[in-house]
This record gives structure tokens, C-alpha cells and sequence, in this order.
């Protein structure tokens, strides 16, 4: 990619990487279309993983459309949390999450309030080492009010403050527990910039980070994220614009960023909603919270609810959500696009619910 004149491209002074409203740990591969390139093939045999079942190919996407796709659309039984009907496009391929990681947050800072090891009145100030990119919130937020900036604004800072909260690991073990070998979690925001940005010296690099053991990864990411605490997100600013200006390598996303499957991603979202293990009280929070998440209004079928978060970055955009229909049905979608054409994939977002509509329409038929 050749160098571009600072100033002139729209995702400056943004880090390149304002999310949308701005993991890949086990056995795991990076799978090829017709348009990407070749990822090495990484596995961890101590793993077991959660398997898709039978489902139908998805719909042809949009031509506008470039570079990796993967799409998981399911209707899934409320009780045994199985898809009915599924149609999917590469549901084993690994992708960045982008913003749409931010509702794992969401779901263990409730668990934690469950607990009793968080309230949802506690306050949190904001200094240089606690803020990303982007907008921030105000000294003396509550946890309420940055679980809703974090899903409502894609507040990094507000998401950021609350990861290290409950902790890099706690947020890991969700896709654990549900055997999501593929689906790495345990990132805040501006600790995956760092590394791309080159800001730790220490660092191993994108490929031992994707193969690392659960307590290898746990070690490297706590170690990275006490040096990302130490950046000021002025100076990540410029670190990261020159990155994607003079050296980006996209193959190096899958071993920095938080990730997931397609189908592990839906499988997560469908837990996160229909058994979240939380109380009436948090659970209400958590409807009420996603809810004002991006997408409801670029979905085409009949909804009486919906929770979802998208996401967006360098060539990445990932759209993720639950709605439920008035006839009882429970849909869960994931979008993921990696090595877009486009640097800036905010304008895709219309081809890529049209895709994720005739999917929805596919296995609502």
C-alpha cells in the first residue's frame, strides 16, 4: 500500500480506527475466497471446539462487497440454544471483531454486578492512561452510564475503563466456558492499537499472540495493556496513522485484534441473550442497554425486539445481533468482512444488511 498524504483521508485524527458510533486463541484457520489471500494454518490440540451443524449456503453477497466474508444467520431454539435453520458463508473463518467485542463487556460487568463485585453507581474518572481513541466520557461516570456509551456511542475509553474493571480474563471466559476455542476476547482497545502501533517493545508479535497457550496469552496481554496504559492516545494517534500510511499488514490483525467465527460469534450472542446466568434485574439492563445498538433500523423483518453492535476499522466492518420475531421466533446474525477493498468501510454498511436481510429472509421463508 503506498503512502498517503496526511490530512486527506476521512479516518484522520481518528487513529485510523474510530469503531462504528468507534480472539483468536485454539484451534484455528484462516480460511480463503476466491478474493483473499492465504493465512497460515494454526492449531492448539488441547482444545476442543464448538462446531456448526447443518446449514444451508448463504445467500451471494453484494458485489460491492470485497476481500474475506463470513456471515452466520440462525433462527435458534430458545430452550436448547441450537439453531432451527441456519444459513452461513464461511462460518469457521476467523475475523476481527471491531466494536462489536464491546457487548461481551456489557454481558460480564452485569454478571459482576450480580456478584456483587461491581455496582452500577460506582464512578470511574478518566486520565491519560485510561484513554482510547476517540471521544471519552466524564470524570465521575457511573458503570451504567459507560455500559451505555460503550454500546450506544462505541465509547473506547468507556469500554476500556470496564474491561480492565472486571478484568482481561474475565471477559476471555465467556467464549471459554462456551468452548469458542477460536474467539479471543481479552483485549481493551487501545491495548490492540499499542501493538499494532509498535509501542511495546516487548512484544511478541501477531503470530505467537494467536498461538499462545491460555496463560501465555493471559501473561503477554496484561503485560501489553501496562504499556498501553503508559501511552497517551495523542501519541497512539500518530503512531497508528503512521503505521497505516507506511506499513500496515493485514494478515498481522488476526494475531493483534480481538476475533472470532462467524458461527462462535453467533453462538456467544445467542448465550448473551436467551442464557446470560443473570439476574431479572441485570438482564433487563442488558435488553434495555443493547438495545440501543446499531441495526435495528437496517433490518428488514418484523421485530418486537433487538440488541445488536457493529464495528468497524482499517478494511474490517462486522455487524452483530439478536432480534426476536412477533410469531416467537429468536434470530441471531454475524457479519465480518476483513481486507476490504475500501480502507474506510463505513460505506458498506448498507450492502452488508443487505446481505445479512436475504439471509434473515432465507431462514425465515
Amino acid at each position: 500500500m503506498g503512502r498517503r498524504r496526511r490530512g486527506k483521508h476521512p479516518l484522520k485524527n481518528k487513529g485510523r480506527y474510530v469503531l462504528l458510533g468507534l480472539a483468536l486463541f485454539g484451534a484455528w484457520s484462516w480460511w480463503r475466497d476466491t478474493r483473499a489471500e492465504a493465512h497460515p494454518k494454526l492449531t492448539l490440540a488441547h482444545m476442543s471446539c464448538v462446531r456448526p451443524g447443518a446449514f444451508e449456503a448463504a445467500p451471494e453477497p453484494p458485489s460491492r462487497l470485497t476481500g474475506r466474508l463470513g456471515l452466520w444467520v440462525a433462527v435458534v431454539d430458545p430452550e436448547t440454544l441450537q439453531p432451527v435453520k441456519a444459513v452461513a458463508t464461511d462460518p469457521n473463518g476467523v475475523y476481527p471483531l471491531a466494536s462489536s467485542y464491546k457487548q461481551a463487556v456489557l454481558w460480564e460487568a452485569l454478571r459482576q454486578v450480580d456478584e456483587g463485585k461491581l455496582r452500577l453507581d460506582e464512578t470511574f474518572d478518566v486520565d491519560h492512561g485510561s484513554q482510547s481513541l476517540g471521544n471519552y466520557p466524564y470524570d465521575d461516570s457511573t458503570t451504567r452510564t459507560l455500559l451505555h456509551r460503550m454500546i450506544h456511542n462505541s465509547d473506547n475509553t468507556a469500554t476500556d475503563i470496564l474491561h480492565r474493571r472486571v478484568g482481561l480474563e474475565a471477559v476471555q471466559k465467556l467464549a471459554d466456558d462456551l468452548d469458542l476455542c477460536r474467539t479471543r476476547l481479552i483485549l481493551p482497545t487501545k491495548t490492540w492499537w499499542v501493538a499494532q502501533a509498535g509501542l511495546d517493545k516487548n512484544w511478541p508479535g501477531a503470530g505467537v499472540f494467536a498461538q499462545a497457550s491460555p496463560e501465555e496469552r493471559a501473561r503477554i496481554a496484561h503485560h501489553l495493556d501496562e504499556t498501553a496504559r503508559g501511552v497517551r492516545a495523542d501519541v497512539l494517534q500518530q503512531k497508528l496513522d503512521d503505521y497505516f500510511e507506511e506499513r500496515y499488514d493485514e494478515g498481522a490483525d488476526i494475531g493483534t485484534h480481538n476475533v472470532s467465527t462467524p458461527f462462535e460469534f453467533g453462538t456467544l450472542i445467542a448465550h448473551e441473550f436467551l442464557r446470560p446466568k443473570l439476574s431479572s434485574a441485570s438482564r433487563a439492563v442488558q435488553r434495555e442497554v443493547m438495545a440501543t445498538g446499531f441495526g435495528r433500523s437496517a433490518l428488514h423483518a418484523p421485530v418486537t425486539y433487538f440488541g445488536g453492535k457493529g464495528g468497524n476499522g482499517w478494511k474490517i466492518l462486522t455487524m452483530t445481533g439478536y432480534f426476536e420475531t412477533p410469531n416467537g421466533q429468536h434470530v441471531v446474525y454475524a457479519f465480518m468482512q476483513h481486507g476490504s477493498h475500501e480502507d474506510y468501510t463505513m460505506g458498506n454498511i448498507r450492502a452488508a444488511f443487505a446481505w445479512i436481510n436475504d439471509a434473515v429472509k432465507a431462514v425465515l421463508n
